[in-house]
């Protein structure tokens, strides 16, 4: 299929599954209400035996058949639940275009890890591992792999790892994957489940908050970890049978390697990422009518980025941070909150609000914080990361 300059990929199905919820209903209702009880406060993750609030996916997870055994971890299972919820577009897609004209790309920086975690423990207590533990499960490749034997999918299948923004650089291999004329449909996204590994990684670097996140406050000293997975199946073919129709618009990516952990004072590379976004996307900074930030609550990273946001849009756009309904889902943060910019989008849902103290900090007291409708059709989501990998996306209605 031939491409155009600033050609939209148009999501033809969105699944999600983190502490948001499970299903449309779930999600619309704890955005709106901008809470959720699955943002819960526990002493099981942290080595010391301190208190942080961590972001759990409750609700079932379905069972992965024994022909599946040596792929069934935690992360795939709640992989599992998320692309079940599109598995029809999925199977017609299969259908329509052939197994070999799909890719599957997936962003994770756990994969596995819990269940090593847990084969570890067991091996201590009975110098036995698990029955159907594999070495395997616990590398990257993982869960790119198990969803494309899933699927029977032999197209492209690989995972992205570049810690916070390994799900949004997943969109932009997907976008030149399809622009590039390789495959038809793309199954893309992330997934990152509960580990003591990366709680208490964080802890170490005294990034990890004891009590929920509070996003662009003055007052705020940490994030909350989480766990999701969210996919969409993306094409450049348009969706003939949805109204309103998503696209991915534009995507954008700096890597500003400014420190190995903390993010350029200034913002300099998320400055670039977004505006590299709307370049791509063919838009103005007054185009975008919300700006769903990476907004961890930590001192640095907030402060840097509200920077970055006032000089490319000014304090006239709303920005808000969602992690304190999903927690900081690591490598799929970017994908669970391009999830939530589908919703937003999709269902026309109101924006959601910026939840914090209400006591912004000299550096994002500029920006516009207050809950409303969507009032330009599109939204740019941020994802910033360890090494300054930076990640900009732009979802909206295409005209066309």
């Amino acid at each position: 299929m031939p491409t155009v300059p600033n050609q939209p990929v148009y999501i033809h199905a969105c699944g999600s599954h983190s502490a948001l919820g499970w299903n449309a209903d779930m999600i619309h209702q704890h955005l709106q209400a901008g809470s959720t009880p699955n943002m819960q406060l526990s002493r099981d993750w942290l080595n010391d035996g301190s208190e942080t609030v961590v972001g759990v996916a409750a609700g079932p997870l379905p069972e992965i058949s024994e022909q599946f055994a040596h792929q069934n971890t935690h992360n795939n299972r709640l992989t599992l639940s998320a692309l079940l919820q599109m598995d029809e577009p999925i199977q017609k897609a299969i259908k329509e275009y052939g197994a070999d004209r799909i890719a599957v790309i997936v962003g994770t920086s756990t994969s596995g890890i819990s269940d090593g975690e847990q084969a570890i423990s067991q091996w201590q207590q009975s110098q036995q591992l698990p029955q159907h533990f594999d070495y395997h499960q616990q590398e990257m490749a993982n869960t790119s792999r198990f969803i494309a034997e899933y699927y029977g999918i032999t197209g492209p299948n690989y995972t992205i790892s570049t810690a916070c923004s390994s799900s949004g650089r997943v969109f932009i291999s997907a976008q030149r994957l399809l622009k590039a004329g390789l495959v038809d449909a793309v199954i893309a996204g992330g997934a990152d489940t509960l580990c003591k590994l990366t709680l208490n990684g964080f802890y170490g670097l005294e990034a990890l908050s004891h009590q929920h996140c509070n996003p662009f406050s003055d007052n705020r000293d940490g994030i909350n970890i989480g766990e999701a997975a969210a996919f969409m199946l993306l094409s450049l073919e348009k969706p003939a049978e949805q109204q309103p129709c998503v696209a991915l618009m534009g995507a954008g990516d700096s890597s500003d390697a400014h420190h190995i952990s903390a993010p350029h004072p200034e913002g300099a590379g998320a400055e670039q990422a977004m505006r590299k976004a709307l370049k791509q996307a063919g838009l103005k900074p007054q185009n975008i009518g919300y700006i769903n930030a990476h907004g961890t609550a930590t001192k640095l990273n907030d402060a840097m980025e509200a920077k970055a946001i006032e000089r490319v849009f000014g304090n006239q756009t709303p920005v808000s941070s969602t992690k304190p309904l999903t927690g900081h889902t690591l490598g799929a943060a970017s994908a669970i909150e391009a999830a939530i910019c589908w919703h937003v989008l999709h269902y026309q849902l109101p924006l959601p609000a910026q939840i914090n103290d209400g006591k912004s900090d000299e550096f994002s007291i500029q920006l516009a914080h207050t809950q409303q409708t969507l009032e330009r059709p599109a939204i740019l989501s941020n994802s910033f990361a360890f090494g300054g990998n930076n990640v900009s996306l732009i979802f909206g209605y295409p005209n066309d």
